[in-house]
């Protein structure tokens, strides 16, 4: 059999059925990654030259690579500016650098798309030769899965550690039941913070695909865009980007609306995923305590409760998860340095780092918000 690698510079070059034969991750399908293109968030100019790789095995697309050349850091995550300055105080040009990566999405899934191990092995080797004939200085993977994490690995990859905040569903019956397997303190708190954001008149509707309006998405996007407009910073997604992706995939959303006195106050955008569910984005239009948390983990809990979903992902950081019932799990990225001292260098670093966070997670699991019979399943 005869495997040959290319290179695309847009995935209108790529037959959307046959991508998608190679990853169904929702943030990995076809339809996600060219919205992010077509509507101008991920593309050169935004500093995601698209350099996607894919592997051919007798004419037949086998496997594909979210590759870009990034020409900075931002909207990744997993954050390397210390070993960009370091590059800087030795004149050395850190940037641009190649990255695999879903952009702006800190969530953990396939990175080497393909169906077997044997395929993953060869989009590994294949980046590494990439990013060494053509000189960039590092080659990094985001958030990849085991599958892809192990084929990584054996590719001579370094690995990087980092603490997310996940919530699972121990097939509670009820928002009651979840909140009963809870400490007292605990339960208590949620069930306060709950009451207060009811006491000042705001309801939730709970929005699923075709129930959400275009007067629904419309709003979403005027809290997403004002959460970053009110930190003095520009929002990384337009709302061309959100209406073709909701266009394209409807039934993949879930829109969390918070109403006060009849009039729309907050909202939250949920993805889902076959039994998973995605925290992503939020904002509301003014301030009123607790509205954040009852909104984007209180009422996400409760929804997947009703819906039996298996778990549901807060996204990158926030100790405050914790006490709302998200337990800290260990992420991964995965590393290449094309210079052997820096890469050296960046061992050690890793080797130094990975015990802390390590540490990190295990003193987080001593401060569980569940009862000690609960613990032992998370």
């Amino acid at each position: 059999m005869t495997n040959t690698y290319s290179i695309v510079h847009s995935l209108q070059q790529v037959n959307p059925l046959a991508w998608d034969a190679l990853s169904q991750h929702v943030f990995t399908r076809h339809d996600f990654l060219y919205a992010l293109e077509q509507e101008n968030c991920a593309t050169q100019a935004t500093g995601w030259n698209i350099n996607y790789l894919l592997l051919h095995q007798n004419n037949e697309l086998v496997g594909a690579v979210p590759l870009y050349v990034k020409t900075h850091s931002r909207g990744e995550y997993v954050f390397d500016h210390h070993w960009a300055q370091a590059y800087a105080q030795h004149q050395l040009a850190y940037y641009p650098k190649l990255l695999v990566a879903v952009p702006f999405t800190p969530v953990s899934g396939p990175r080497l798309l393909a169906n077997n191990s044997s395929h993953k092995q060869l989009l590994a080797q294949g980046l590494q030769q990439l990013a060494a004939q053509q000189n960039f200085s590092s080659l990094h993977v985001l958030f990849p899965d085991e599958q892809d994490r192990l084929a990584l690995e054996q590719a001579g990859f370094m690995l990087r550690t980092n603490v997310q905040f996940h919530w699972h569903n121990e097939s509670y019956s009820s928002m009651e039941d979840f909140l009963a397997s809870m400490t007292r303190d605990k339960r208590k708190k949620m069930r306060q913070d709950s009451k207060k954001v009811h006491a000042a008149g705001v309801r939730f509707r709970h929005l699923q695909g075709d129930q959400i309006t275009p007067a629904d998405l419309d709003f979403f996007y005027q809290c997403y865009a004002h959460t970053y407009l009110s930190r003095g910073q520009l929002p990384y997604l337009n709302f061309a980007f959100f209406k073709r992706w909701y266009h394209d995939n409807p039934e993949s959303w879930v829109l969390i609306v918070a109403d006060q006195h009849e009039s729309a106050l907050a909202s939250a955008l949920c993805i889902r995923d076959k039994d998973s569910l995605y925290g992503r984005y939020w904002g509301s239009m003014h301030y009123l305590p607790g509205l954040h948390f009852e909104t984007c983990y209180t009422q996400t809990i409760e929804f997947c409760i009703a819906q039996e979903i298996r778990s549901f992902e807060g996204g990158a950081q926030g100790e405050h998860k914790l006490a709302r019932g998200l337990l800290p799990i260990t992420t991964y990225s995965a590393h290449w340095i094309a210079d052997a001292q820096f890469s050296a260098a960046i061992q050690h670093f890793l080797d130094q780092e990975t015990p802390a966070v390590n540490e990190y997670a295990e003193s987080l699991t001593l401060h569980s918000p569940f009862k000690k019979k609960t613990v032992e399943h998370n």
